[in-house]
Protein backbone atom coordinates (compact mmCIF):
# COMPACT_ATOMS: atom_id res chain seq x y z
CA UNK A 1 0.00 0.00 0.00
CA UNK A 2 1.35 3.33 -0.79
CA UNK A 3 2.48 6.09 1.64
CA UNK A 4 -0.06 8.80 1.72
CA UNK A 5 1.48 12.01 1.46
CA UNK A 6 -0.09 15.03 3.47
CA UNK A 7 -0.63 18.09 2.28
CA UNK A 8 1.22 20.78 4.34
CA UNK A 9 -1.01 22.97 6.00
CA UNK A 10 0.35 26.05 4.30
CA UNK A 11 -0.70 24.88 0.76
CA UNK A 12 -3.95 23.69 2.06
CA UNK A 13 -4.59 27.64 2.99
CA UNK A 14 -3.42 29.17 0.49
CA UNK A 15 -5.04 26.80 -2.08
CA UNK A 16 -8.58 27.72 0.23
CA UNK A 17 -8.17 31.33 1.55
CA UNK A 18 -10.45 33.32 -0.15
CA UNK A 19 -13.36 30.64 1.15
CA UNK A 20 -11.46 30.80 4.83
CA UNK A 21 -11.60 34.80 4.07
CA UNK A 22 -15.29 34.50 3.28
CA UNK A 23 -16.34 32.06 6.48
CA UNK A 24 -14.39 34.05 8.27
CA UNK A 25 -16.38 37.30 7.41
CA UNK A 26 -19.53 35.23 7.63
CA UNK A 27 -18.83 34.79 11.24
CA UNK A 28 -18.08 37.85 12.01
CA UNK A 29 -21.05 39.31 10.76
CA UNK A 30 -23.96 37.03 12.38
CA UNK A 31 -21.37 37.72 15.55
CA UNK A 32 -22.10 41.17 15.52
CA UNK A 33 -25.75 40.90 14.31
CA UNK A 34 -26.58 38.51 17.30
CA UNK A 35 -24.83 40.57 19.85
CA UNK A 36 -27.35 43.97 18.45
CA UNK A 37 -29.79 42.24 17.65
CA UNK A 38 -30.44 39.62 20.21
CA UNK A 39 -28.38 40.57 23.31
CA UNK A 40 -29.51 44.24 22.61
CA UNK A 41 -25.95 45.27 22.77
CA UNK A 42 -26.00 49.09 21.24
CA UNK A 43 -23.61 49.60 18.95
CA UNK A 44 -20.94 52.66 19.43
CA UNK A 45 -19.54 55.17 16.81
CA UNK A 46 -16.66 52.61 15.92
CA UNK A 47 -18.23 49.55 15.69
CA UNK A 48 -20.57 51.46 13.08
CA UNK A 49 -17.27 52.01 10.96
CA UNK A 50 -15.97 48.93 12.14
CA UNK A 51 -19.62 46.70 10.73
CA UNK A 52 -19.53 49.11 7.15
CA UNK A 53 -15.95 48.01 6.92
CA UNK A 54 -16.76 44.70 7.35
CA UNK A 55 -20.41 43.70 5.84
CA UNK A 56 -19.54 44.20 2.23
CA UNK A 57 -16.69 41.89 2.64
CA UNK A 58 -19.51 38.53 2.39
CA UNK A 59 -20.44 39.95 -0.73
CA UNK A 60 -17.11 40.95 -2.34
CA UNK A 61 -15.85 37.56 -1.09
CA UNK A 62 -18.89 35.23 -2.70
CA UNK A 63 -18.91 36.95 -5.85
CA UNK A 64 -15.49 36.93 -6.14
CA UNK A 65 -15.00 32.90 -5.71
CA UNK A 66 -18.64 32.31 -7.65
CA UNK A 67 -16.54 34.34 -10.63
CA UNK A 68 -13.05 32.50 -9.55
CA UNK A 69 -11.57 36.18 -10.20
CA UNK A 70 -8.32 36.60 -9.08
CA UNK A 71 -8.43 40.20 -8.08
CA UNK A 72 -10.62 39.66 -5.42
CA UNK A 73 -7.65 40.70 -3.08
CA UNK A 74 -7.28 44.30 -4.19
CA UNK A 75 -10.79 44.42 -3.87
CA UNK A 76 -11.28 43.30 -0.36
CA UNK A 77 -7.67 44.67 1.08
CA UNK A 78 -8.61 48.45 1.34
CA UNK A 79 -12.24 47.20 3.36
CA UNK A 80 -9.97 45.34 5.36
CA UNK A 81 -7.32 47.58 6.34
CA UNK A 82 -9.74 50.11 6.96
CA UNK A 83 -12.06 47.93 9.20
CA UNK A 84 -8.30 46.57 10.64
CA UNK A 85 -7.24 50.50 11.56
CA UNK A 86 -10.32 51.51 13.03
CA UNK A 87 -10.50 48.15 15.42
CA UNK A 88 -6.91 49.30 16.27
CA UNK A 89 -7.89 52.52 17.37
CA UNK A 90 -11.21 51.03 19.08
CA UNK A 91 -9.33 48.97 20.87
CA UNK A 92 -6.51 51.52 22.55
CA UNK A 93 -9.58 53.50 23.61
CA UNK A 94 -11.06 50.82 25.13
CA UNK A 95 -8.03 49.65 27.17
CA UNK A 96 -7.31 53.18 28.04
CA UNK A 97 -4.68 53.51 25.96
CA UNK A 98 -5.15 56.46 24.25
CA UNK A 99 -6.64 59.22 26.08
CA UNK A 100 -10.32 59.48 26.69
CA UNK A 101 -10.40 62.74 25.03
CA UNK A 102 -9.60 61.43 21.76
CA UNK A 103 -13.07 59.39 21.94
CA UNK A 104 -15.15 60.00 18.81
CA UNK A 105 -18.22 58.72 20.78
CA UNK A 106 -19.86 62.17 22.15
CA UNK A 107 -24.05 61.12 21.52
CA UNK A 108 -25.29 57.61 22.42
CA UNK A 109 -23.33 54.59 23.53
CA UNK A 110 -19.44 55.21 24.92
CA UNK A 111 -16.87 53.79 22.58
CA UNK A 112 -15.22 52.55 26.04
CA UNK A 113 -18.27 50.82 27.72
CA UNK A 114 -18.00 47.29 28.85
CA UNK A 115 -20.74 44.79 28.17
Amino acid sequence: MPAIKAKPIKSIITSNILYIAWVQAWVAMLGSLFFSEIMKFTPCVLCWYQRIAMYPLVAVLGVGILRQDKNVPYYVLPLSLIGLTISIYHNLLYYHILSESLVPCVTGVSCTTRF
